[in-house]
């Protein structure tokens, strides 16, 4: 017997995937804005005591090199996976009470007229309330990255 165009729409549906699941990664994220500076400007912005406050917490005199590991303050851990000046740094990241790290990759990019983009893409994250927080934090981060770019512009 012949399935109705209905019933087999409703059917795919039901085994559609949720938004940001991949079979290998997961649940994932990404956000990315473009920043008032060059490349090396928006990479030392990140990497800088109050850039990385942002994205990890605070943390006390942080290597950024391959393997070295973290925790800041406020409980987040992790370890650096890749490190490429000044455009990719690919680490495990942890939030307290997560049961597994996820894996975030964080890239620069060259945009037009001489901006940066910066880049957070999250995955391997639990399920869809983790993804979910994981969009707002991130996309505040980027708010803040920016609001600091505009600052040290303004101070120049």
């Amino acid at each position: 017997m012949k399935q109705s165009r209905t019933e087999s729409k409703s059917e795919k549906a039901q085994h559609a995937k949720p938004v940001g699941m991949t079979a290998a990664a997961g649940f994932q994220i990404g956000v990315r804005r473009t920043l008032p500076s060059t490349v090396q400007q928006a990479w030392s912005l990140l990497i800088s005591p109050e850039g990385m406050e942002l994205w990890i917490g605070e943390v006390d005199k942080l290597e950024l090199k391959l393997g070295q590991t973290f925790a800041a303050a406020g409980g987040i851990t992790g370890e650096f996976r890749v490190v490429k000046p000044p455009e990719q740094l690919r680490m495990r990241w942890k939030l307290p009470g997560w049961e597994h790290p996820s894996t975030l990759q964080i890239r620069v990019l060259p945009a037009a007229q001489g901006k940066a983009t910066v880049s957070f893409h999250q995955e391997k994250l639990e399920d869809m309330s983790a993804r979910e927080a994981m969009k707002s934090h991130w996309e505040e981060v980027l708010a803040s990255l920016r609001e600091l770019a505009d600052q040290m512009g303004s101070k120049k």
